[in-house]
């Protein structure tokens, strides 16, 4: 039996890193309450992220992210909200504006491949030695 390969032509605007940020986000609740919690994300690219969330939260809905390691805010809109086995969602979000590098870290161009590096071989063989019997 072969190996199924699921291959798919890559459609984001800039590459996903996998990478946990530790953010502070400020957003509103449903009944016009307000919230401040910590989040964590899971990926990011350079047009927003993934991040496990617990307050409810509906897509289209703005928030605004505080990185805790580099001291940004940005603000930005929910894209996907997804409910996992423990309670929390999977919120899947991007930014409103692409003029902060929020990440503090620079991406590939969509459909870039990693450049390879060749390995020399700079082996030498080690002397045979005898083995007492």
């Amino acid at each position: 039996m072969g190996i199924v390969h699921f291959r798919r032509i890559e459609r984001r605007r800039t590459a996903r890193v996998v990478l946990c940020v530790d953010l502070i986000v400020h957003g509103q609740t449903q009944s016009n309450g307000t919230f401040k919690v910590e989040a964590r994300t899971l990926s990011v690219s350079g047009h927003g992220g993934l991040m496990v969330l617990e307050p409810e939260v509906t897509i289209g809905q703005k928030l605004t992210l505080i990185n805790t390691n580099a001291g940004l805010k940005a603000e930005c809109k929910v894209v996907s909200a997804k409910l996992m086995r423990d309670g929390k969602k999977n919120v899947a979000f991007e930014f409103t504006s692409n003029e902060l590098n929020f990440w503090k870290m620079w991406f590939p161009v969509a459909g870039a491949k990693p450049v390879r590096r060749t390995v020399q071989a700079s082996f030498t063989p080690l002397p045979a030695t005898k083995m007492a019997r």
